[in-house]
């Protein structure tokens, strides 16, 4: 069993009310989007969303209906923003099976996206549930503002190491935070603690996606992407930050110049792969996402233990210890 396998048995009976939940959520009497609909399904994936809010609540008190429609509610949204992201990527595979786009194309790709997130909202507010809304609305506002000022960014090749907190506080870490806040607020938590479950996740989540950044430059690793794709993107994520903080200006301007005009070439981002291995670039990263991790941790410490809390420390850890 692996560690994710393990964290999940711990709240197994909750995942399968929440998996069947979820089903019930996506049934449609039009032929056509219920076959796409189910298929959606099939891509479930890691399901590290839907855990953070489950185990969220579980820490707090006992996981309920209005726990298992805010999961729902993020898993609905997350996998809208997957499959609006494979459209604008042109990506023809999703987690080993094909993307909705390459199957059924871009239009009803997006339309579905839509559609998923519209259900996420109707759950909301036909059951009043306006503090999940109002927390998951923000969300969507973060995400879009981060993916924004990233693209904007990658134009310019000027940002710093505090940019680069501030795109992945918005576009990654605001759904994790989000998942821990609806949680915690759908076992009725107080204040003082919904607020701490926010920064718990927003400081994990950032360390999620510095773990998922440093992956780019492992020449094995086991994404399914290949090495350097975010380079090849114009994505300046930490280690090649760190890179150009702490080389020549001589070096900084030339691997700014590789990247703009040559980073379709496979042995230039190999070359500044190279580089940010040799710098130990990717030990400050990791030093970086440690000191996140510790600090996400940190604001778990008025809890009292049980096994939720327990796993919900595991699935931090996992998501920086992951191979993939």
């Amino acid at each position: 069993m692996n560690k994710l396998d393990a964290i999940k048995k711990t709240i197994e009976p909750e995942l399968k009310q929440f998996n069947v939940f979820l089903e019930d959520s996506l049934k449609s009497p039009m032929p056509l989007l219920n076959k796409i609909l189910k298929y959606v399904l099939k891509q479930k994936g890691k399901q590290v969303r839907p855990l953070f809010v489950l185990l969220s609540a579980k820490c707090h008190g006992t996981i309920n209906e209005n726990t298992y429609r805010a999961a729902a509610f993020i898993e609905l949204l997350h996998t809208a923003t997957l499959i609006h992201d494979d459209v604008v990527d042109n990506s023809d595979k999703r987690r080993g099976m094909f993307s909705l786009n390459a199957l059924w194309k871009n239009k009803i790709s997006v339309l579905i996206g839509d559609y998923l997130l519209s259900k996420g909202m109707l759950l909301a507010l036909q059951n009043k549930d306006y503090q999940m809304l109002d927390c998951i609305s923000e969300t969507v506002k973060a995400m879009s503002e981060g993916e924004i000022y990233q693209m904007e960014k990658a134009r310019r090749m000027d940002i710093t190491e505090e940019d680069y907190y501030d795109i992945i506080e918005r576009k990654t870490a605001s759904l994790i935070a989000s998942c821990c806040t609806v949680g915690a607020l759908s076992v009725g938590a107080d204040e003082n603690m919904v607020e701490k479950m926010k920064r718990f996740g927003t400081l994990a989540g950032i360390a999620f996606q510095i773990k998922d950044d440093i992956f780019d430059y492992q020449l094995d690793n086991k994404t399914g992407k290949p090495a350097g794709n975010d380079i090849q993107e114009h994505k300046m994520t930490l280690p090649l930050i760190h890179l150009l903080k702490i080389c020549t200006n001589g070096e900084r301007r030339s691997i700014i110049r590789k990247i703009k005009y040559h980073s379709d070439d496979l042995n230039v981002r190999l070359d500044i792969i190279n580089m940010v291995r040799q710098n130990h670039c990717l030990d400050y990263a990791e030093d970086k996402m440690t000191s996140f991790v510790d600090e996400a941790l940190s604001q778990l410490s008025d809890i009292k233990d049980s096994e939720a809390l327990a796993s919900l420390k595991k699935l931090v850890n996992y998501c920086i210890d992951r191979e993939k």
